[in-house]
């Protein structure tokens, strides 16, 4: 071989050699970086602890969410939900400001559905996260009616006082702050729902703070047939987006002397399947007081009707909508500025659904208008079965006779309690809420054709099992 070619050959492996190195040294220099962008996500200010409750302090590390969170204060009002600020004189008992409408000032219907019950006393629409520990701290269901400290585990950041309360344990915490008097357990408040209550501080993974939800979707999975669910170490990353909101946007009820929140699963998580354990333990959350029937309050069931509707089935979290991420300069964070995504429909939903802006406006404010109206339907029916209820009660009618009524009254109560306490207006599961509100005029038909032919020691005033008691 030519001498010229052999050092062609010569050059041309060491060239090769020295490429294939700096390609390699290359590829070793981008894993160890992205090694430590992983082990230091983002850019530390300060240092988060499992004790750092405080927002504000989160916000030295995380500026663009925690600005996302402060504007959670704003009230904007869509055509269905949301609320408009309200001026407020403030006053000892009450130093708010600003307050959102009274809701049972605009449906009395409410009044009557909930006699005897705290919530036909002061009840509002509903409010930013910002708003949640000051405006229970503030209603007249608090400050009027003796209440436990279970009513907290929903509106303040508890994952600390938990861990106070228990000396590091969140169950034995959870249990002591259930039952403490809800204005004691009050001081130990600090803020509104934080980021620790949804972030671990360390890598900022989700996780579940809540013994409730812990216990309930733990109950629910073994209806399926999971045996031992451990939500925190078995859920995948995209339930955890559920999962943080289902901690409080669920029905649940105070089991016991002590309290205890627990979400009503074992079942499932359709009325029916609620209803059914509510009947399983006869429970009751007060017994109205024009009728004297058993019943129920339902609180506010999202979770529970997202999860029959569409989106659910589609793989869609809560946050993907109420949260949806977006590009501030060159990072992508997800926005927590939790809010209705008709006041964010770009991000919100135009990401899957590539229609006009109005067009979606237009389609979700059919579904909700549609529910309205048979909401409305439903309401007034429970009216009436509840004004007949009480003339015959009046009237002398023994508990006996007014069974069946009662029954009918507590489950319809409850049913159109559920959709009108879940606050999409019915389209999280449109289906399911027309459906649960048929069972509903079902339940009352069936209540009213019992109270016909009851006989009592004073005659029954007209008017009984037709239509005279609407409560407009």
């Amino acid at each position: 071989m030519p001498a010229n070619n052999s050092k062609k050959l010569l050059i041309l492996a060491i060239l090769f050699t020295a490429v294939v190195t700096v390609g390699i040294t290359a590829l070793l220099v981008n894993i160890l970086e992205h090694k430590q962008e992983s082990k230091n996500a983002f850019f530390r200010v300060v240092e988060l602890t499992d004790e750092t409750d405080d927002p504000a302090v989160w916000g030295k590390n995380f500026p663009l969410q925690y600005d996302d969170y402060k504007r959670t204060v704003d009230q904007t009002r869509t055509r269905y939900g949301g609320s408009e600020a309200l001026p407020h004189a403030p006053t000892q008992a009450d130093p708010r400001s600003v307050v959102a409408q009274s809701k049972i000032d605009e449906d009395k219907r409410l009044r009557t559905m909930w006699a005897g019950y705290a919530f036909s006393v002061d009840f509002r629409e509903e409010r930013g996260h910002s708003y949640m520990l000051d405006d229970q701290r503030y209603t007249k269901r608090v400050t009027e009616f003796k209440q436990p400290g279970t009513c907290l585990n929903c509106h303040a950041s508890t994952y600390n006082i938990y861990k106070k309360l228990g000396d590091g344990d969140i169950f034995k915490g959870f249990d002591k702050l259930n039952h403490t008097p809800y204005l004691e357990a009050a001081k130990l408040a600090k803020h509104p729902v934080s980021c620790i209550d949804c972030h671990e501080p360390k890598t900022m993974q989700l996780r579940i703070t809540r013994p409730a939800f812990i216990e309930g979707i733990r109950a629910y999975k073994a209806s399926q047939g999971v045996q031992n669910y451990d939500v925190n170490t078995m859920a995948t990353a995209q339930e955890m987006r559920s999962f943080v909101c289902g901690q409080c946007h669920v029905e649940y009820h105070f089991k016991g002397d002590e309290k205890r929140l627990t979400f009503p699963w074992k079942n499932g998580l359709k009325a029916e399947n609620m209803y059914a354990y509510y009947e399983e333990i006869k429970f009751k959350d007060w017994t109205h007081k024009e009728t004297g029937a058993p019943v129920l309050k339902a609180q506010h069931p999202e979770f529970e009707f997202w999860n029959q509707g569409i989106h659910a089935r589609s793989g869609v979290a809560c946050a993907d909508c109420h949260m949806p991420y977006k590009r501030e300069g060159g990072t992508k964070v997800s926005d927590h500025w939790v809010r209705s995504p008709l006041l964010n429909i770009n991000r919100a939903c135009q990401g899957c659904h590539h229609f006009p802006e109005e067009e979606m406006k237009a389609r979700v404010e059919q579904i909700q208008a549609r529910f309205h109206e048979s909401r409305d339907v439903a309401m007034d029916a429970l009216m009436a079965l509840i004004e007949d209820t009480k003339k015959l009660r009046e009237a002398g009618a023994t508990d006996d006779q007014l069974k069946d009524a009662w029954a009918a009254q507590r489950k319809a109560q409850f049913f159109i309690d559920l959709v009108e306490a879940e606050n999409s207006g019915g389209f999280h599961a449109p289906g399911e809420s027309l459906r649960v509100l048929t069972q509903a005029l079902d339940t009352i038909r069936k209540g009213q054709l019992s109270l016909r032919g009851i006989t009592v020691v004073k005659k029954a005033q007209a008017g009984v099992g037709g239509r005279s008691g609407h409560g407009d």
